[in-house]
């Protein structure tokens, strides 16, 4: 038994067409990507650990694909991830930057490595011709 309320009872059983979105799967799409990336962002990051010293400077804008070299603990290099010896350091620093001398490198340096050993890489990173050299470290303006 149904019952229908309001309306004339005459009237046809044709419904209304609305003319609004339904916007209920859109947001649906929206939050299972957002969530994928709050997964996928830490995992986009440079897993080589070390501990870098504190800076209070203001950070300059991040470029698109950063070019990181890494001095860790035991004095050893890495270009991104892959550990390289000194002696290789050019050609790598070639191939991650593709040439691209004037497009800034990112030196980062346990802070139990010595001044001396990370001049030494920064002698080397100019020797090659990469002179846009930034450091990196923690922010301790906080």
């Amino acid at each position: 038994m149904g019952a229908r309320l309001g309306g004339n009872i005459g009237a046809g059983d044709d419904l209304a067409e609305t003319h609004e979105i339904n916007v209920t799967p859109f947001i649906d799409v929206m939050l299972v990507l957002l969530i994928i990336f709050m997964v996928a962002a830490p995992l986009a990051t440079v897993d080589i650990g070390v501990e870098l010293p504190a800076s209070t400077a203001t950070p300059p804008p991040r470029p698109d694909k950063p070019v990181f070299i890494t001095v860790k603990p035991d004095l050893s290099v890495a270009v991104g991830e892959n550990i390289v010896p000194r002696t290789g350091l050019t050609g790598a620093l070639d191939v991650a930057t593709s040439g691209k001398k004037s497009d800034p490198v990112f030196l980062r340096a346990d802070k139990t490595v010595p001044y001396g050993e990370l001049m030494d890489v920064m002698n080397l990173l100019r020797n090659a011709g990469y002179l846009k050299v930034a450091l990196v470290g923690l922010d301790a303006r906080n």
